[in-house]
Order: structure tokens, then C-alpha cells, then sequence
């Protein structure tokens, strides 16, 4: 699985072009991008990336790819990360790495976003893997009392729990944040349930990437599938 995640980076590598500014994605398949990419820049390829995440920062950082921020720049050419579920819309589910919000504004300031993955992340419809809803503590009770009001108005339903991190105390992202995970097992309308939780006060953020990917990359025993985004009829030229 590790091989299949590097030969998907490998070949989202091969966008990338001398002088573009990158998002750099969190998780365990966009560290094997940023790994690759150090190896490309020590060549001699020119570039500088906006990371997801404290931990995409420091892999950046050991890898020597040179790093900026959003205040600094205007915008981004492209951005390669992972997710925990893709589907044929190309809407997905991400933030089991817990650096969604980060995730998400970075992709937003991007003109392209390529996700990378092993073909088992490619489902019918989403929802299988925990959808992460970030949120601020403080009113929990109430937030998470909105949510389900949410989900139910959308048609799904499932038990919810905040995440806890390895060693047992409540996991905090970068943002100073908590993360509640919905076990939901199929969302029929994610761009429906993504504005239903955006409306929510004391929601941060939700897993829901909505239309921001254009392409994936997908690795399996078959080798490597390339899927684009199809564009809504009224775009198509």
C-alpha cells in the first residue's frame, strides 16, 4: 500500500513545473510527495510551497523545499494531498490527519487541487470513513446538538464521538481546535450535508471538499488511473 501511495505522488509529481507555488497536502501519501519533491528541488527545481499542517512543515523543511505563507503570496498554482475517500464527482472526504481547515483554505487559494491515493480511497459514494466536522469547545453540547438536527434534515445519521489523540486526552489541531468524527456509513447529497454544517455556529470546519479537486491520481495493482473532474454542461467548451 506504502509502494502504491509513492507511485500516485510519483506521478502527480510530473505536474509540477520550475518556478509554480505549491500547496503542500498532510497525511501519509502527500509526505511521499513532499519527499519527492525535496528530491526534485536538491536537482535543482525552483519552487515554494504553503504547508497544511505542522507536520507538512517540518517534512518540508528536512526535505529543503522552501516555504511561504497566504499573507505572502496571492495565490497557489497547484496543491497535491491525499484524502480518505474520493468519489466519481470527485467530492471528498478528508481531515483523518486532523489538518482539514488548513487543508481546505489552502486548496480554496489554488487554481488546480490534484488528489493522490491508492484506488482503495475511490467509493461509490462517501461516507464510509468517519466524516470530520471541526469545532471550537466551547458550547460542544450545543454544536453537536446542531449537527445531528443537520444530519437528519440531509437523511443521515450516525453515532458521533470526539476524537481522542494516542495518548487518550482530546486531540486539538493545529487551529487549537476538537475534532468530532460522525459515523455516517453514506452521505446521498455531500454538497448538500457540506452547507447544512457550514451554516453551523461553532462549526469550523467540516471533511466535505466540495468541487475543489480537479483530477486525481489513483494507484493500484492495475497501475495508475488519472481521473478529471467533469465540468457542469454550462462549462463545457
Amino acid at each position: 500500500m506504502d509502494q502504491l501511495k509513492r507511485q500516485a505522488a510519483a506521478r502527480a509529481l510530473e505536474e509540477v513545473r520550475d518556478g509554480m507555488q505549491l500547496g503542500l497536502g498532510t497525511g501519509s501519501t502527500a509526505k511521499h510527495f513532499v519527499e519527492l519533491l525535496g528530491e526534485r528541488v536538491a536537482a535543482g527545481l525552483k519552487v515554494i510551497g504553503v504547508p497544511t499542517s505542522e507536520a507538512t512543515r517540518a517534512d518540508a523543511e528536512r526535505c529543503g523545499v522552501k516555504l511561504t505563507t497566504l499573507d505572502e503570496i496571492d495565490h497557489l498554482d497547484l496543491t497535491i494531498d491525499g484524502a480518505d475517500e474520493i468519489d466519481p464527482e470527485l467530492n471528498l472526504i478528508k481531515g483523518g490527519g486532523g489538518a482539514l481547515l488548513r487543508e481546505k483554505i489552502v486548496a480554496a487559494a489554488s487554481d488546480r487541487m490534484i488528489v493522490i491515493a491508492d484506488d482503495s480511497k475511490w467509493v461509490p459514494t462517501l461516507g464510509k470513513f468517519p466524516l470530520p466536522v471541526e469545532v471550537i469547545p466551547f458550547g460542544l453540547g450545543a454544536t453537536r446538538r446542531a449537527i445531528e438536527k443537520a444530519f437528519a434534515e440531509c437523511g443521515v445519521s450516525g453515532q458521533m464521538a470526539v476524537r481522542k489523540a494516542k495518548d487518550g486526552h482530546v486531540f486539538v489541531t493545529d487551529g487549537g481546535h476538537w475534532i468530532v468524527d460522525a459515523q455516517l456509513g453514506r452521505i446521498s447529497d455531500p454538497a448538500g450535508l457540506a452547507k447544512a454544517l457550514s451554516a453551523i455556529p461553532g462549526v469550523v470546519e467540516h471533511g466535505l471538499f466540495i468541487g475543489l479537486a480537479s483530477s486525481a491520481v489513483l494507484a493500484g495493482g492495475g497501475g495508475i488511473r488519472v481521473i478529471e473532474r467533469r465540468k457542469p454542461k454550462g462549462d463545457q467548451e
